[in-house]
């Protein structure tokens, strides 16, 4: 009889945890067209003035954004809640 490993060998699944549920990540939220248009608006800014994400981190591949998103990060220091915003790039 001859033994067969193949029944021995399994498909590795990768774990996966949501990034964005983690408490020392920031509220995340993109976007939308007319937000993004009151924005620039506001500051008198275009898109090349936003500070820049890449579509690689591990948030933006949790949202599903798309390169041009704008994410709106809001985050807690203790003192204050602040807003910062960043474009998604390649």
């Amino acid at each position: 009889m001859r033994f067969r490993w193949s029944c021995l060998k399994k498909k590795r699944e990768v774990p996966t945890a949501d990034v964005l549920s983690h408490f020392l990540v920031p509220e995340m939220k993109i976007l939308s067209d007319s937000e993004k248009a009151k924005l620039y608006a506001k500051f008198g800014i275009d898109e090349h003035k936003l500070p820049r994400i890449t579509s690689k981190d591990p948030e933006v591949v949790a949202l599903k954004a798309v390169l041009g998103n704008v994410i709106r990060i809001e985050r807690d220091d203790g003192t204050g809640k602040y807003t910062t915003y960043r474009v998604v790039v390649e």
